[in-house]
């Protein structure tokens, strides 16, 4: 890999991604539109080209990448809730989006094409869930990436363009979004630890996450970037291997709980991660409790 492309370069998990790039001597290119992703970000060493995927050209966009060996798609509307009120601006951004990329890596004869998906095109699943498991999405922005996942396979299929999927669980670490109408559990913890407040918890807060770290994340793309076989539009979990409730987060943060609002959410997530292992020799190393310990120190003293 030589000269990479990473789509949403500039947010939480693209801009961990472009720094590990640049520092293995790839020449990196960053598209993003800036909506959640932040200039702060941006890699100085990188290039960085502002534009919206879902509506720049197919012209324009074969002119960005131009000369790339790998795409790494990462942007995406991701908030769930938001994809239930909007549906069509959720297809129109995340679907359109992905097809003209594509379009655009299969004329210029792009060597591997990453395909950042979720976990959450399983839905409500048998526990630890397998790749090959029955899939059921329960939100637009779930069907989306199913959608996403189905497009990378055909374009390998008919036109020959080599695409590995990753279905990420759910990610944390520095740099997670802090702003706007959506946010991770942990920096609202933080903010709310900061302020004195409860600790405000969705539902009854036994629902339970696969949290993986940025830093695997990051490992796992550069593992299917790097890997000589063709993947053909295969399909890897990316997580820990555990399962957390939010209870169980809340009472690490320390603090008064608070039962708030009701949402649509599948109950447990827990990756199946033989698959990986066994491809990739993928083992995620970061420890969630480690992290949460730095994480709240890191609030008392700011």
């Amino acid at each position: 890999m030589q000269k990479a492309v990473v789509i949403g370069g500039a947010g939480f998990i693209g801009s961990h991604l472009v720094d590990q790039l640049i520092d293995k001597g790839v020449e990196v290119t960053i598209l993003d539109n800036l909506s959640t992703g932040k200039k702060e970000n941006i890699n100085p060493k990188a290039t960085f080209v502002e534009c919206d995927i879902s509506t720049t050209s197919h012209i324009d966009l074969t002119f960005y990448i131009n000369g790339a060996d790998t795409i790494f798609h990462l942007a995406a509307k991701t908030t769930v809730q938001e994809s239930i009120k909007k549906p069509i601006l959720y297809n129109d951004v995340n679907v359109k989006g992905i097809v003209r990329l594509l379009k655009a890596a299969s004329a210029m004869k792009v060597k591997r094409f990453v395909f950042s998906s979720s976990s959450s095109v399983y839905g409500n699943a048998a526990i630890p869930t397998p790749e090959a498991h029955t899939l059921n999405p329960m939100s637009p922005y779930a069907l989306n990436k199913l959608i996403g996942e189905q497009y990378c396979k055909l374009y390998s299929d008919i036109y020959n363009l080599d695409t590995v999927c990753l279905r990420y669980f759910n990610v944390y670490g520095d740099r997670m979004n802090n702003e706007g109408g959506y946010k991770l559990v942990f920096p609202i913890f933080k903010e709310q630890l900061l302020n004195n407040k409860p600790l405000t918890i969705n539902n009854d807060g036994e629902q339970r996450r696969d949290f993986i770290h940025v830093d695997d994340i990051v490992k796992a793309n550069i593992l299917v970037a790097k890997h000589k076989n063709n993947f053909n539009g295969d399909i890897f979990n990316v997580g820990s291997g555990e399962s957390y409730s939010i209870n169980e987060i809340a009472d690490m943060f320390g603090g008064e709980k608070q039962y708030g609002n009701t949402t649509v959410e599948p109950f447990e997530t827990l990756a199946d991660i033989s698959k990986i292992y066994l491809y990739l020799d993928f083992q995620p190393k970061n420890k969630l409790k480690t992290w949460i310990s730095t994480f709240t120190e890191q609030s008392s003293t700011e």
